[in-house]
């Protein structure tokens, strides 16, 4: 099991030492007779986990005391219909800048509550994708809110800079990369991320929302993604997802004691790296991507020829090194190389591709 390294985008690899520890608390938590997905999420021992989880990632993402963490249901998908039903009014309107499937698909969800607006794009720069300048944007200072996805898992576009909205509240799927680097949590109005990629199992979703935007939600908004509701109730209004929740609290233990959002920026930008360099040096490869734009979390890339994709993929698989296929979209393949990807899986798959390329190249 050592020489297996899993490259998918989500449901995506934990850290072995995080499931090694749930491996062996899985039947009997903490010396109390049964497993921690068995527990009452009422049990002063739950509850103990979920401030504790909830402690250490407002610690790892340094976020601000004027500021609210839950933990909901839905991933990040529920949260294209959480955002405009908790933020707005059914005439009000929202700027979305799309780049890639999520944000797309964000902009699709939030049609069915109000006037969904998509200000900017990805446009082509010298021959590869990047994203329209701010200046080509077309903002509205009325807006509810500007939604965008910093980091898009299918394409491999990441946006290395924050949008100014000149005061209109920001809301920004994080989902694929956050805990990545480092952020500053006070130029978001809202925060949200799926936990299946850099947090935890799927299922579970993060919200960091802004106080003011707490009490704004319609009549209808169901209970479980009532931002306000869950807040008053420490994201317990109704049974959360106890078993992800607690996972994740491993791995906000895991980031602490492993140097925090600094340290994984900082091998972050060292496995990407090393990845881009063996695509960029070999004609074997390419990837599409604006070099400013280029993902540190998913490095899409293709082979010269797509009639050895499947050979790619079959030998790929045979070395120990999982999921690389592109995604549908997109074609060719994808590596997905999120916090627990250690280096050593990023060279195994580097060796790999320059052996793959020095014999069908």
């Amino acid at each position: 099991m050592t020489n297996v390294f899993n490259f998918s985008a989500g449901p995506a690899m934990l850290p072995a030492d995080v499931m090694q520890q749930a491996q062996q608390e899985f039947i009997n938590w903490q010396g109390q007779g049964c497993s921690v997905m068995e527990m009452s999420h009422r049990s002063k021992a739950f509850i103990e986990v979920a401030e504790t989880a909830t402690d250490n990632l407002r610690k790892l993402l340094s976020v601000p005391k004027d500021y609210h963490i839950l933990f909901t249901h839905g991933g990040g998908r529920g949260q294209f219909s959480a955002v405009p039903l908790n933020l707005t009014s059914p005439n009000d309107r929202a700027d979305h800048l799309v780049t890639g499937s999520w944000s797309k698909g964000a902009v699709e969800e939030a049609s069915h509550y109000l006037t969904a607006d998509v200000v900017g794009q990805t446009q082509i720069i010298d021959g590869k994708i990047g994203v329209q300048s701010q200046q080509q944007w077309q903002l509205n200072q009325q807006a509810a809110y500007f939604h965008y996805c910093p980091n898009e898992t299918v394409e491999g576009i990441e946006i290395p800079w924050v949008p100014e909205t000149n005061g209109v509240p920001i809301v920004a799927d994080m989902s694929s990369n956050i805990l990545s680097k480092k952020i500053d949590v006070s130029q978001y109005g809202v925060i949200y991320a799926g936990a299946q990629k850099n947090i935890g199992p799927s299922g579970l979703s993060v919200v960091i929302v802004h106080d003011s935007l707490l009490d704004k939600a319609r009549t209808e908004t169901p209970s479980i993604i009532n931002y306000s509701l869950l807040a008053k109730h420490d994201s317990m209004y109704n049974t959360p997802p106890t078993f992800a929740w607690y996972l994740a609290g491993l791995v906000f233990k895991w980031l602490l004691n492993n140097g925090g959002v600094d340290a994984m920026e900082h091998r972050n930008a060292d496995k990407a790296a090393l990845l881009y360099d063996a695509i960029d040096s070999n004609d074997f490869y390419s990837n599409n991507v604006a070099f400013e734009y280029r993902s540190r979390m998913n490095v899409p890339f293709h082979l010269a020829t797509t009639d050895l994709d499947g050979l790619f993929l079959k030998e790929s698989e045979g070395a120990g090194l999982k999921a690389l296929k592109g995604h549908r979209i997109v074609g060719g393949m994808r590596a997905s190389i999120y916090n627990a990807m250690p280096i050593e899986g990023v060279q195994a798959l580097v060796d790999f591709m320059h052996d793959f390329a020095k014999r069908n190249g």
